[in-house]
């Protein structure tokens, strides 16, 4: 009979789960329709609708167009119900960012802090992050947790910061960057978190590579809506993938490597380091930045060809120079199709939706998907 009841029990948690998230993917539905999509009875669906609305989690959302009779009670989450905290450490300085359940950006900030290894370090970032939660009068009891991004390669269990080029450390322990931060964290890599963020609202596409060209090229792999890292934590590494065998040195010491042609610092490299001046002078019709555009537009549409013909899914751009992509896109969709022997068009190239922050989304969101899998 104990088992009876545990498999009751679970029973119950489980169809509170499927009817959140089955709102939760369409927006609004009402309860014979969720009943009529998940096979259960009308009762069963009353029930568990009731404890998703007592612990503040859906709501009445006016009603929903008639098909003849009394029109039905819309049900839509609470976006807002719980939040979730992301910060993305780069060399420079520290992103914040308070996400709802869809990943949403409540508030964002940016403070200028230079990444140090050291306990003051440390403490400038407990600090930032109270100073941001207190301004932005967080409810703290909402909170899930605080998610991490950092540039660099971590260990299996996500414990040990094992090498990063960018912030010049390796092996050194996460808890350690966190000590005065008063949530729950976990860790994440920056390129992994973003490419996270960009698909959590693109259902649709199940599964995607996300190629980010900021100051160094890095990537995340998802497939089926599941993040691939490899055997090494090194999956997404992509800038590594060698482009021009004996070319450019890259900053790993080896030559012909994707991030010595096409990361953010190669343009930004002929403007005094401002990306925005290069973009500003390409759009002006500057011959030699036009001649460096068109370079690096070749390079890359190589490199996208090549992520499609391994992966055969979309392509998402991201970065520094993914979130200037829009008005270029056609360019690189052309010169990519011209590589592609299946395929007339470069259509399955996307610009990233997270144009600032996609990785302190990303990383907030590791505290979201956990909770929509065990609602309640």
């Amino acid at each position: 009979m104990r088992q009876d009841r545990t498999d009751g029990a679970s029973l119950k948690k489980g169809n509170v789960t499927r009817i959140y998230k089955l709102i939760y993917r369409q927006g609004t539905l009402s309860k014979p329709e969720i009943a009529y999509q998940l096979g259960i009875s009308l009762p069963t669906v009353m029930q568990n609708v009731k404890i998703l609305q007592e612990n503040g989690l859906i709501e009445e959302n006016g009603v929903l167009d008639s098909t003849g009779g009394r029109k039905a009670v819309a049900l839509s989450c609470v976006k807002n119900a719980r939040t979730a905290l992301g910060m993305d450490i780069t060399q420079n300085h520290v992103s914040l960012v308070l996400v709802n359940l869809y990943g949403e950006i409540l508030f964002r900030t940016r403070e200028k802090i230079e990444f140090e290894d050291t306990v003051d370090y440390a403490k400038k970032l407990g600090a930032a992050l109270t100073r941001f939660v207190t301004e932005l009068k967080a409810e703290p009891k909402t909170i899930l947790g605080l998610g991490v991004s950092v540039p660099g390669i971590l260990s299996n269990d996500r414990q040990i910061l094992v090498d990063s080029h960018i912030l010049q450390i390796k092996n050194i322990r996460c808890a350690n960057l966190v000590k005065f931060c008063s949530y729950p964290s976990l860790f994440c890599n920056d390129a992994n978190a973003a490419g996270t963020a960009e698909l959590w609202n693109r259902e649709a596409l199940g599964s995607c590579v996300y190629l980010s060209l900021s100051d160094s090229v890095g990537g995340a792999i998802i497939l089926e809506n599941k993040l691939f890292q490899g055997e090494n934590q090194r999956g997404g590494e992509f800038g590594h993938i060698t482009i021009e065998r004996g070319g450019r040195r890259c900053y790993c010491g080896k030559k012909g490597c994707l991030d010595a042609y096409c990361s953010a610092s190669v343009l930004s490299g002929l403007t005094n380091g401002n990306l925005a001046d290069f973009f500003r002078l390409l759009r002006q019709g500057d011959p030699k930045i036009t001649a460096a555009w068109d370079d690096y537009l070749d390079y890359l549409a190589t490199a996208v060809n090549n992520l499609r013909m391994s992966f055969d899914c979309s392509v998402i751009l991201g970065g520094y120079v993914g979130a200037q992509m829009e008005d270029y896109i056609a360019d690189l969709r052309a010169r990519a199709a011209g590589l592609n022997p299946f395929e007339d068009d470069g259509n399955y190239i996307k610009v990233c939706g997270y144009r600032t922050e996609a990785a302190a989304v990303g990383a907030a969101l590791m505290h979201v998907s956990p909770f929509i899998d065990q609602i309640c």
